[in-house]
Formats: C-alpha cells, sequence, structure tokens
C-alpha cells in the first residue's frame, strides 16, 4: 500500500512531545478505506480509525475508569511546534497538552498531545485533570472527530513511558465543534492493549518501502 499522508519535516519534529518516527503513515484516504487486515487486525481499527471516543472504548475494554496524568501545559503561542500540519487550523495563540491515559490501578494505555486556543481552553477544559471526553460530556457539546492521518513507528520515549517494545500505532486528528476545530489531538496507543484487542498485525514489507 502506498502511503498518502506526507510526514511534516524531520528538522521541524519537536524534542518537548513525543511524536512517533514512522515506518509508515497513511491520510485521510486510508483513514476512510480502512487497512488490509494483515497489516492492522480489525479490533485495532475500530480503536484507532473509529470516530468514538479512545477513553470511553479504554473504559470499556479494561473495565476500570480511565484517568488522566498531565504532564504538560505549554503556551507555544505561534509556533508549530512540530505538530502535524493541521494545527494551522487552530487558531493563535496556542496551548501544547500532554497526557497519559490510564487505568485507575496504574496502567498507561495511551498518549496524547492536544493543541488548543490558548484564550479559551478553560471554556472546554474547566477541570483540566479530566479525559477530554468527559470535560466535554459534561458541557453536552456536539463533537465531530476529523481523524487525519495514522500512523507506524518507533519512539524511544514512549518504550520507556509504556514498558513496552515498538513500533507502535498513532494517529491524529481534529476535534470540531459548532462548525470550527477546537483542538488537535495527537494520540499514541501501548502494545499493552493486545490484552484487550489481541495481536496487533504489523506493516508488511511492501508497505514498510512506501513510506
Amino acid at each position: 500500500m502506498t502511503a498518502t499522508f506526507k510526514p511534516h519535516d524531520e528538522t521541524t519534529r519537536a524534542s518537548q512531545w513525543h511524536s512517533l518516527t514512522p515506518i509508515w503513515e497513511g491520510g485521510e484516504d486510508v483513514v476512510r478505506q480502512g487497512l488490509p487486515h494483515a497489516q492492522l487486525a480489525p479490533t485495532w481499527q475500530i480503536l484507532l480509525l473509529g470516530d468514538g471516543s479512545p477513553t470511553r472504548h479504554l473504559q470499556l475494554l479494561t473495565r476500570e475508569k480511565t484517568e488522566v496524568d498531565v504532564i504538560d501545559m505549554s503556551l507555544i503561542g505561534t509556533e508549530d511546534d512540530g505538530a502535524p500540519n493541521q494545527v494551522k487550523a487552530v487558531p493563535e495563540p496556542r496551548l501544547r497538552r500532554q497526557v497519559w491515559l490510564r487505568t485507575a490501578s496504574g496502567q498507561r494505555l495511551a498518549y496524547a498531545a492536544s493543541w488548543w486556543d490558548a484564550n479559551h481552553v478553560d471554556e472546554y477544559l474547566q477541570n483540566r485533570s479530566l479525559p477530554i471526553w468527559e470535560s466535554l460530556s459534561r458541557l453536552h457539546a456536539e463533537l465531530y472527530r476529523d481523524i487525519q492521518g495514522i500512523y507506524y513507528g518507533h519512539s524511544q520515549e514512549l518504550e520507556v513511558s509504556f514498558g513496552e517494545k515498538g513500533p507502535f500505532w498513532g494517529r491524529h486528528y481534529l476535534f470540531w465543534h459548532d462548525g470550527k476545530p477546537i483542538t488537535l489531538i495527537y494520540e499514541v496507543f501501548s502494545p499493552y492493549l493486545r490484552k484487550y484487542l489481541g495481536q496487533m498485525s504489523e506493516i508488511p514489507p511492501d508497505a514498510r518501502s512506501s513510506a
């Protein structure tokens, strides 16, 4: 399969947040079509390519409350921060938030970085320690999760933090509310979720060569 999503320049990749170094990546066309099951198992596709709440999915899988450890809230102003190009849709000045999603018992399940309009972030994250899905649900906000890209790649930092060997699957998407993008989110999921979703499958050799 030929990758349709162009990676952003490695020289602009921010060191302050945990982006993957891709083996392969795909854009909106790949997201719409889905992937061959030999490349990514159906259960993992539901998690990665579906437009439902990952927080809710993780709670249903683990039967534990999904909790958030906020590790960063940084004002980045007008910088693109090495984020995917769609960050330009988020008004300036921007604020970057980074979190671990984990079970109540402490098992890390996912990492997320998100970029917000710094002037309005408090309207959506009134309690910044809550998962985004829970915060927005409390506001009864109507949302659209617009998945823009999917990744398969490496991160030494995430290997250490998850306690799991890569490569990892990740994605990025825009959250829309009332016809406007309110945040760009970049998520990476831990291979620990194989316990619930089964094996991930992996990128075949022909796809690796096209990244």
